[in-house]
């Protein structure tokens, strides 16, 4: 039993409550911004706009363009490469802006402000 009626780890019942309340409404926060950014899509393109793809915000390949100049069955490695640089320039779009969100909600100290 603690002494002179203090509680173990020294919070007080409603503290805590207070705590996980925060902690329940920043999980909802991270809930709701990982929804909207799934909508969302990102845009890349390389071989000075021959190839075009656009990634969802799951990181999903959602679209894929070619133009006629890009594609020469003598040249398949250019193709192959101007494909893959578009895709990982997209997906990096769409890790950047998971990343943004998850630092705004995670900025104001810790997890949400909780002191651990």
């Amino acid at each position: 039993m603690a002494k002179h009626g203090g509680y173990p780890g020294g919070m007080m019942p409603g503290n805590m409550n207070n705590l996980l309340k925060q902690a329940q409404r920043m999980q909802r926060q991270i809930e709701d911004g990982q929804k909207e950014l799934e909508t969302k899509e990102f845009t890349a393109t390389t071989g000075g706009g021959a190839v075009t793809a656009v990634v969802n915000g799951k990181k999903e390949l959602v679209s894929l363009k070619l133009q006629e100049e890009i594609v020469d069955p003598e040249d398949i490695e250019t193709l192959q490469d101007s494909i893959i640089a578009a895709v990982n320039e997209a997906v990096k779009q769409a890790e950047a802006a998971n990343d943004e969100l998850m630092g705004k909600l995670n900025g104001f100290g810790g997890l949400g402000g909780l002191p651990f």
